[in-house]
């Protein structure tokens, strides 16, 4: 496979800028350069007068804006080291050390083929050089470049913001290397962690062709039928299996003018007439640029934000008026039947089946997109399957429209598009003809999806293990309601959760110890994965509240012992276990992965011990492995207390990480713990790390002794808590906890250097816990999160 270790990206705007930022969370050196600015004495010119700082600010304030930007597009703020700011006048021979150089620069073929031309003449000789471009003819750019430089260049198709959005379609051009393409998709997968489809190259790829096509098919069905901007929301969003930010919050997001273009860009390019005429740009988005109502960016579109006396409210445009009003909640029998049931494709069946309005206006959206994604197949993409990874990645459905084809209904579907005068393409026709009732088959435990014409087997690369897929094969060993225990291949299992949020109560405590009676006697080592949207985010604390509330003391003491025994389990199995964290991972959750001897974790995992947030302090292992982890980094005779105090501000603040880098920053991993780019590939990674530790003779861990600070160190904490206190900065009830928490990280009132025992720093965890269980200021605090998702400072 190519090998780069070293980029050069071109163009320091938003994408440009956010592809260098996810480079370097990478580990990949970056030189990021963009135009010399205009001189600020317009009498000077642009070489002369202008110091070197001067002349690369462009990429300069690029790199000062991505430590500032939020959603941070960096892992951590040091990542930013690892760009190199620069111009395109005195770094462009620079180019000739990168790896890969991609171009980034404004949306204008003329712009990109001069740039292009230039750079031609400096790259290394093995460089691949790629544009970021959204829709504009990779053959055309192209045409820029000298023969030999041809075969390594190609479209790579981010989506904003490169960091989050996992879509990039790779678009080779007609003499792109087919050996180039694909050593460049396994790096993008591999090393940056992105979804990739293999786009062809036609206006706007595969992702902006149809999502744009089923954007403008519904600001047209909205200006026939009368729809209101909020009625159109509600039905495009969550009940048909897309985003909150379903059609209109989508386009504010968006920005109308960017919408536009890329409306544009389809419109003019086209050969056939009629989709000519399906991109036109309506009226209404025209007024709308006109009048710089652009979105989210402008500080309104189709919606508004405006601040009142009793706080935000949220205002909708009405699209015949120009005006706007207070939105209004939409309410049906066929979206409330959507709400009455989980997943997408069970909430697209009950929406379609309904008989009012909105009902029909969901079949109407969805038939049309439906027909023109299959008239595309062929021409966008050979495969149905890149077509329908492309929208889930890149437009966040949970359904590509072939997945939603068959979970309503491929035949009955088709009928009633024909009877209702959709032209629906012919090759579907022959394929319901030809026996077929779906376009995606299971057999054998494969499955298979239409090719060309045929079936061919949906591969996965091996990965890409997935406990779905596992189980579908008989793999489970053990299970109940809240977890489940998989065989995954390799002699090594993996415990899974699937409570509610995969929220821990007694019946994943009682599988966790089942799970390491069954794995010492008969595998390898154990891996803690799941498939969940989060990967855990605390106890049940529903379940604690109540009890609390009674007043059921014993049954309290019962569940954080039971809580506390389960992870002293895990950490002294004698076979490693592998904890593979993803997204939200919280509280007890990340007391369950301290319990490993190792953590793989996805990149973008945000990870916190949030207790403090709910009025308590981690009592499942957590405050323990954090004064265990404090003494580990002064081992060697340095002193303790700093590594206390920040484990003490950690915990006290109730801190999450933005990523699994960051994680390590605040203390929560050890820096021998992996971060996984790619989310696909976290389990296989896993499985890998329990082979790797069961190979070089791993020995499970006894009973740690644990240096601690004392009463001494405690005093140095509630100094710290106190001078907050007194400053403002937390209340009452937070020095209250703050004193609880110093208790017991500290060790009690022991001597100094006092080394204890995990048995010994459990019961403080648990006396401590049981404690301000028993405030009421606390189960306030709980009551209101359960309640809202959010934390009370009382």
């Amino acid at each position: 496979m190519h090998t780069i270790r070293t980029a050069a990206v071109i163009g320091a705007g938003v994408m440009g800028a956010g592809i260098a930022a996810h480079l370097a969370n990478a580990g990949i050196r970056v030189l990021l350069i963009d135009r010399v600015p205009d001189p600020p004495n317009p009498q000077e010119t642009a070489g002369a007068g202008m110091s070197r700082q001067a002349r690369s600010r462009l990429a300069i304030d690029a790199v000062a804006r991505l430590k500032k930007t939020n959603p941070p597009p960096l892992f951590e703020e040091n990542c930013a080291d690892r760009i190199e700011p620069g111009n395109i006048e005195d770094d462009i021979a620079r180019l000739g050390e990168a790896d890969w150089v991609i171009e980034a620069i404004t949306e204008r073929l003329d712009q990109k083929r001069e740039l292009l031309a230039r750079i031609g003449g400096v790259v290394a000789p093995h460089a691949v050089v790629s544009s970021n471009t959204s829709g504009i003819s990779i053959a055309a750019m192209a045409e820029a470049l000298d023969k030999p430089l041809r075969s390594r260049f190609l479209g790579t198709h981010f989506f904003n913001p490169p960091r989050y959005m996992p879509l990039v379609e790779l678009i080779p051009g007609p003499e792109t290397d087919p050996q180039v393409a694909q050593a460049m998709r396994e790096f993008l997968e591999r090393r940056l962690g992105k979804g990739v489809v293999v786009a062809k190259d036609t206006p706007n790829f595969i992702a902006n062709r149809i999502g744009t096509f089923g954007l403008l098919s519904t600001l047209r069905l909205m200006a026939e039928k009368g729809y209101t901007v909020e009625e159109i929301d509600a039905v495009t969003g969550p009940a048909m299996g897309r985003p909150k930010s379903a059609t209109f919050r989508t386009l504010d997001l968006v920005g109308l003018d960017t919408f536009a273009h890329v409306a544009d860009n389809v419109a003019e390019r086209a050969e056939d007439p009629k989709e000519r005429e399906a991109f036109a740009v309506p009226a209404a988005i025209k007024e709308l640029v006109r009048r710089g109502w652009l979105g989210e960016k402008a500080g309104q579109g189709f919606y508004k934000k405006v601040k009142t006396e009793a706080g935000s409210r949220i205002l909708a445009l009405d699209i015949r008026t120009m005006e706007y009003a207070p939105a209004t909640p939409v309410r049906s029998a066929s979206l409330d039947a959507a709400k009455a049931v989980k997943g997408a494709a069970a909430k697209c069946r009950a929406l379609l089946l309904g008989s009012d309005r909105y009902a029909q206006l969901a079949w109407d959206v969805v038939k049309h997109t439906l027909a023109y994604a299959a008239s595309k197949v062929g021409e966008i993409a050979d495969s149905i399957a890149d077509i329908d990874k492309a929208m889930r990645l890149g437009f966040n459905w949970e359904l590509g429209p072939f997945e939603l084809w068959d979970a309503i209904g491929l035949r009955n579907t088709v009928a009633r598009m024909e009877a209702e005068g959709i032209a629906v393409p012919e090759w579907v026709v022959k394929w319901l003809k030809a026996g077929h009732e779906s376009f995606y088959v299971r057999q054998g435990g494969q499955t298979f999806h239409v090719l060309g014409g045929a079936l061919a087997e949906r591969q996965e690369p091996p990965e890409h293990l997935s406990l779905r897929a596992l189980k579908a094969n008989n793999r489970t060993i053990l299970s109940n309601t809240g977890a489940s225990l998989i065989d995954i291949g390799e002699d090594v299992a993996c415990l899974e959760f699937h409570s509610q949020n995969n929220a821990i109560g007694a019946d994943i405590l009682t599988m966790i110890r089942k799970s390491a009676e069954e794995v010492r006697r008969n595998y390898r080592g154990l891996v803690v994965a799941n498939e969940g949207r989060n990967f855990c985010v605390g106890a049940n604390l529903m379940l604690l509240l109540m009890e609390a509330q009674e007043e059921e003391w014993e049954e309290v003491d019962r569940i954080i012992r039971l809580f506390q025994d389960a992870m002293l389990e895990l950490k002294r199995l004698e076979k490693p276990v592998v904890a593979a964290p993803h997204r939200m991972t919280l509280g007890g959750g990340v007391e369950v992965c301290m319990a490993a001897d190792r953590v793989c974790a996805y990149a973008e995992t945000y990870y916190g011990l949030v207790e403090a947030a709910v009025g308590l302090i981690p009592a499942g292992g957590g405050t323990k492995e954090m004064a265990l982890r404090a003494a580990e980094r002064s081992a060697g005779g340095d002193d303790i207390q700093p590594s206390v105090n920040r484990a003490f501000e950690t915990i006290g603040m109730a801190k999450v990480s933005t990523s699994a880098p960051d994680a390590v920053r605040l203390g929560l991993m050890r820096g021998t713990d992996r971060t996984v780019m790619n989310r696909d590939r976290l389990l296989y990674e896993a499985r890998r790390a329990v082979l790797e530790l069961d190979r070089d003779g791993y020995v499970g861990r006894g009973e740690e002794k644990i240096p601690v600070v004392g009463r001494e160190g405690k005093a140095v904490l509630e100094l710290a808590a106190y001078t907050m206190r007194e400053g403002g900065y937390i209340s009452d009830h937070d020095w209250k906890i703050a004193r609880k928490l110093a208790h017991v990280l500290a060790g009690g009132d022991v001597p100094a250097g006092t080394a204890v025992t995990e048995r010994y720093l459990l019961d403080l965890e648990r006396e401590a816990f049981l404690s301000l269980c028993g405030e009421p200021k606390t189960q306030a605090r709980m009551q209101h999160m359960l309640a809202t998702g959010k934390p009370l400072r009382n």
